[in-house]
């Protein structure tokens, strides 16, 4: 899938935000600890990558009770639902000057409700060596789901179902959707949230593709 970039300058997508907040101290201080024994800026991503996937909760799988959004608290709760811990990897990775957005799918919630389709969280990266933006989703692995770190084939999550009128939204913002931070700022338990999650996005049209 050929993905669409929001802004043509590239240094918008390593700016520090009140969401994206690398600033942080912790955050500051995983980063030179993921760092250690890397020898390659691809070996960094991988590997931050990974971490995220791997070390920080989705609230889902872990019953969680703490809704998270900005990447600091993200990283001091060690959860977060699929936006949030894009938000994580995001910070981390520009802390380290790589460039990285933010992506989104609509997918089903429940299989039994097929008409009921919510966006999902992920991002895309920069690569330099490559000269070409990739796809990672660090929702966190499970029993069905098997997500990985790939510079040529994606490896995502969740594969688009089209037959159920699943999407793929090829579009790489610069910034998190605000529907999705309303949404995580307004429920105070991950129950209230994954009953009023986000069904489409905030920004409705950017260059040739048009959202509906």
């Amino acid at each position: 899938m050929n993905l669409v970039i929001e802004s043509d300058d590239i240094t918008d997508y390593l700016k520090n935000t009140m969401i994206i907040d690398f600033q942080n101290e912790n955050i500051i201080e995983l980063a030179k600890y993921l760092k250690i024994g890397v020898k390659s800026e691809i070996d960094l991503i991988r590997k931050t990558y990974e971490y995220v996937r791997d070390n920080i909760n989705h609230s889902a799988d872990v019953e969680g009770k703490v809704v998270t959004c900005k990447a600091s608290d993200v990283l001091r709760e060690k959860e977060g639902i699929c936006y949030a811990k894009s938000h994580l990897l995001a910070a981390l990775l520009r802390g380290m000057g790589i460039p990285t957005g933010f992506c989104y799918q609509r997918l089903i919630l429940d299989d039994d409700q097929k008409n009921y389709l919510i966006l999902h969280g992920l991002n895309a990266i920069y690569i330099k060596k490559i000269k070409k933006w990739i796809r990672v989703d660090a929702r966190g692995n499970k029993k069905g789901v098997d997500a990985q770190f790939s510079l040529e084939e994606e490896k995502l999550a969740f594969p688009i179902r089209k037959e159920f009128k699943e999407e793929d939204i090829p579009l790489v913002f610069v910034e998190p959707d605000a529907n999705i931070i309303k949404a995580l700022n307004t429920y105070e338990t991950v129950a209230e949230l994954f009953d009023n999650l986000p069904q489409k996005l905030e920004k409705e049209f950017i260059k040739a593709y048009s959202y509906k």
